[in-house]
């Protein structure tokens, strides 16, 4: 009987493996199908991710202009650079009393109102007297920045008679006089100058609107560009 059914068995085993074979085509087509599927969903979920960092940043932009625009101690550095800058540019003009143009030479309050209605359309009073009246903030010493306007009593008595304009690092411009050479740099740390301190104010605070919007343009513009370089 065995020997009847011996010639089957190498068929049956022929025909089991050629339907393993015929059915492995279809497996690897679903693992195949299944890869395809994961890639995309990978490739979704990196998009988003990249969409969700290019949010962010843009978030991020604005939050930097927000805390830029509402600075109130201290709006527009970079208009306090223009002035400075333009002020530095100008040291060795003649000192000369009444002088406001750099064709006739300073005297302190002169190079100021030049400084300050050239580059931030600021017209301020002519003499340091009235100057030092202007409705700005006070600034304590230790608290000064850029552009801030310091007064000094060089004729005793507690009266204004001499303004520069604060650079930073304890340094500040002005028209100092004829026998020190007009305009030039010192410290406020010098003894005389320290001595003759009286105060300081924030005239940039009075900036006209225009003027800060104009900056304020400025610095995102630069804010973006920094972000493009990275």
């Amino acid at each position: 009987m065995l020997n009847r059914f011996a010639p089957l068995v190498p068929l049956a085993l022929v025909t089991l493996l050629f339907g393993c074979a015929a059915q492995m085509p279809a497996s690897q087509q679903q693992a195949q199908n299944q890869h395809m599927q994961n890639s995309v969903t990978a490739q979704s979920a990196a998009h988003r991710a990249d969409y969700a960092s290019v949010l962010q940043d843009e978030i991020a932009t604005e939050d930097e202009l927000a805390q830029f625009a509402d600075s109130k101690p201290y709006q527009l550095p970079a208009l306090a650079d223009s002035i400075l800058e333009r002020g530095k540019a100008l040291i060795g003009t003649r000192y000369r009393f009444g002088g406001t143009s750099t064709s006739s030479g300073f005297d302190c309050s002169g190079f100021i109102g030049y400084l300050f209605r050239e580059e931030a359309g600021m017209s301020l009073p002519r003499s340091t007297r009235e100057m030092i009246n202007v409705d700005a903030p006070l600034v304590k010493r230790n608290d000064l920045k850029p552009g801030d306007l310091l007064f000094f009593s060089t004729a005793g008595r507690g009266r204004v008679s001499h303004a520069g304009i604060y650079l930073g690092d304890d340094q500040f411009i002005h028209s100092s006089s004829r026998r020190s050479g007009g305009v030039r740099v010192d410290s406020l740390d010098d003894a005389y100058w320290s001595r003759t301190f009286i105060e300081a104010k924030r005239a940039l605070a009075m900036a006209p609107a225009q003027t800060q919007v104009a900056e304020t343009t400025t610095a995102l513009n630069s804010t973006t560009l920094k972000r493009q370089h990275r």
